[in-house]
């Protein structure tokens, strides 16, 4: 091999160490901390490994020893409200897609840019303003206007997604149905949704993925009484770093599993079309 060549395979390697270390190395840390019982400085590993919080955290044990809490309820309460916030955000993005994807429409790039403007601006002022005017219609404290909130927040991608998916697929299909006897309708649901299908998943998993990560409008429209694993998560990591640990690992298990299925199905044609 040339002198060259050795080097371009050199630094290709050392490149490939630095990307599994930033990439692994913070989940290595996460799974580490979350089976250290004891672990002090200058110590590289823990000096005692245990899943003492693993089974506080999921219920198998009580004990007020370790600091931690059972996270079953928040979990379900997280599961529940990201599973409703998509069934709303797809009932809403399936038709606005299709709509914004097959007519010209007037102020169609307004519209867009409508469904972006939460996430376009800092969240932390527009969350103040929508906790006064919740506060009024006694939304504050309920999972109602939690599910609102995540609903105005995933808004953007159920649409924007579910808008490049329905472009990706050529009218001339639908319109090849329809000159053979189908009703528009009829077209729509055994030829469009069909072909857009793999793109509105994916746009039904990132809505999943948003809701059930999302902090700031939880914590200011879902306080007291509604608690989720990421008020968990933030109320738990400057106090107990095992505990914080467990809860992160939870959290990523399903934002691991539908980036799987997001690469799987979501095609290059529907990225492009994004906001076009």
């Amino acid at each position: 091999m040339s002198g060259s060549k050795l080097l371009a395979k050199s630094i290709e390697a050392v490149v490939l160490v630095f990307i599994c270390f930033f990439i692994f190395g913070p989940m290595l840390a996460l799974v580490l901390w979350s089976v250290a019982i004891r672990w002090f400085w200058p110590h590289v590993f823990p000096q005692e490994i245990g899943l003492d919080y693993w089974a506080q955290a999921l219920g198998l044990q009580k004990s007020l020893a370790i600091g931690a809490v059972s996270i079953i309820d928040a979990f379900q309460t997280s599961i529940v409200i990201a599973l409703v916030v998509v069934v709303l955000a797809m009932l809403i993005a399936i038709p606005a897609g299709y709509v914004l994807a097959r007519y010209r429409i007037p102020f169609r790039g307004a519209i867009l840019f409508l469904f972006l403007m939460p996430q376009a601006f800092p969240q932390q002022p527009v969350f103040v303003n929508l906790l006064f005017s919740f506060n009024k219609i006694g939304l504050t404290s309920t999972i109602h206007g939690v599910v609102l909130i995540h609903l105005m927040v995933s808004l953007v991608f159920a649409v924007w997604i579910s808008s490049a998916a329905f472009k990706g697929i050529p009218p001339e299909l639908e319109e090849a149905a329809r000159s053979v006897g189908a009703s528009r309708l009829r077209a729509f649901f055994r030829i469009t949704l069909p072909l857009a299908a793999p793109g509105l998943l994916a746009s039904a998993v990132f809505v999943f993925l948003t809701s059930l990560d999302e902090f700031t409008g939880t914590f200011f429209i879902g306080l007291p009484f509604i608690s989720t694993l990421p008020m968990l998560l933030y109320s738990s990591s400057g106090y107990n770093l095992q505990f914080a640990s467990v809860i992160a690992i939870v959290l990523l298990i399903p934002s691991i599993l539908f980036m799987i299925i997001i690469e799987r199905f979501l095609k290059a044609e529907y990225i492009g079309g994004v906001g076009v």
